[in-house]
């Protein structure tokens, strides 16, 4: 999930938190003339939003965005709130009065444990958590729990099912082969990871520990609408849900684990979120690291070693700021209105620009797309980059462009991109 080095000027871009009317079915408008003056200049111009004013949910004022910083549509690490990096700031040197910052105090001590406790609390609130699973707060990223997962659940002969929807469930089903009996039932591979299986088609081993799926697939923009039920009656469902994490509500019931990397909507790198069903913890083989054993980690809270400190710390003030914004159904409605606007302009192109996954599970998330005249492409994100909108380009393995569209992505930045878009298409076509 690693990312190009960003220029230096790469800023994360803030979060106006625009208050949602519900998802549009309208498409996104500009002048009538507006492509017009553009074919006959020739030339790109500068692209201004026209939102001026923007509120704030968690405190109801007006802001205006600050000129400073850019729309920031990287995959990961990706954009955060700025009302949440303000209040880090205001805090980074001295934490509410206890003379030190969140950097420098001991993970045991009062101040850190109120910390967890109180971003553990959050999201449980978030996501409606059910007391009998666990939240636990890791490292290693959401790539360590592709080993973490068989070893704690399975024997070496125990099979299990991967439906491989994209790159990392691919990855992390050639990571279980190390430790068990993994099957792939079912590979988008030759399609270029474009479709979701049909799950009444699924052919699952009966007797399989658990069913693996990635709920959205970062670099090829396909994401779980529904989820499947594992055949066994004793099998789990587990999610990777890295990059649509705290999008939009989930029956955290259905599964048996959900684990997800943070730094793609929920805070910066270095803090993994393992939800797990606590009487899957406990049984982990002989051979499992430490540090791997989700039972060390659930008896000692996320405190075994010194977690990353920091990271959870930001991630309970997104935590916060999520439950102040009304919680994840009226995310959900913000996501879905600013996927709408920009799919709604790819299609609307007349081919000159194109998505290639199907439209009942394109990624509310992670947005890919590619240009008819694919030698534009390298000029289309030179010019948005001049115009402050950075990290469109795809991922290396797949090409093209991608816009990552996560929660504090602001519906302005969606729609400067896609003015920016009907420009470059009138200079263009």
């Amino acid at each position: 999930m690693a990312m190009a080095a960003t220029s230096s000027n790469s800023l994360l871009l803030k979060n106006p938190n625009l208050p949602s009317n519900g998802f549009s079915q309208t498409k996104l408008t500009f002048p009538s003339n507006h492509l017009a003056i553009q074919t006959r200049l020739n030339k790109p111009i500068s692209i201004t939003c026209a939102t001026t004013q923007t509120k704030d949910l968690s405190t109801g004022n007006s802001t205006s965005p600050s000129l400073d910083r850019v729309f920031n549509f990287a995959a990961g690490p990706a954009t955060l709130p700025e009302n949440v990096l303000k209040k880090a700031e205001s805090e980074l040197v001295n934490w509410r009065n206890s003379g030190m910052s969140v950097m420098e105090m001991s993970h045991r001590g009062k101040d850190f444990v109120s910390i967890i406790e109180k971003a553990e609390s959050d999201l449980r609130t978030l996501l409606n958590i059910p007391s009998e699973y666990a939240v636990l707060f890791l490292q290693g990223g959401a790539t360590t729990q592709f080993a973490s997962i068989p070893l704690n659940l399975c024997n070496p002969n125990d099979s299990v099912d991967y439906i491989v929807t994209g790159s990392w469930g691919d990855k992390a089903f050639k990571e279980a082969q190390k430790y068990c009996k993994p099957n792939v039932i079912w590979s988008g591979k030759s399609e270029k990871y474009t479709k979701v299986p049909s799950f009444g088609d699924l052919k699952q081993n009966p007797d399989a520990k658990y069913l693996h799926i990635c709920a959205n697939e970062t670099i090829h923009g396909v994401e779980f609408k529904d989820y499947p039920t594992p055949k066994n009656k004793d099998g789990i469902l587990i999610a990777d849900m890295s990059s649509n994490f705290c999008s939009k509500p989930v029956d955290v019931s259905k599964f048996g684990i959900i684990y997800a990397g943070a730094q793609k909507n929920v805070g910066p790198s270095g803090v993994t979120i393992v939800i797990i069903r606590k009487d899957l913890i406990g049984n982990a083989q002989e051979i499992t690291p430490v540090m791997l054993d989700y039972k060390i980690h659930a008896e000692n809270n996320s405190l075994y070693n010194t977690p990353p400190c920091y990271g959870i710390y930001m991630c309970g003030l997104v935590f916060e700021d999520l439950v102040n914004q009304g919680g994840l159904v009226e995310v959900e409605k913000r996501n879905m209105k600013k996927a709408e606007i920009l799919y709604n302009a790819i299609d609307g192109s007349g081919g000159f620009y194109r998505c290639p996954v199907e439209k009942s599970v394109r990624s509310l998330m992670n947005v890919p797309f590619t240009l008819e005249k694919s030698e534009l492409e390298a000029e289309f994100i030179k010019e948005a980059t001049k115009e402050k909108m950075v990290q469109l380009k795809g991922h290396r393995s797949v090409g093209g462009m991608r816009a990552s569209i996560y929660n504090a992505m602001p519906l302005a930045g969606v729609e400067k991109l896609v003015d920016f878009m009907k420009n470059f298409q009138s200079r263009h076509a």
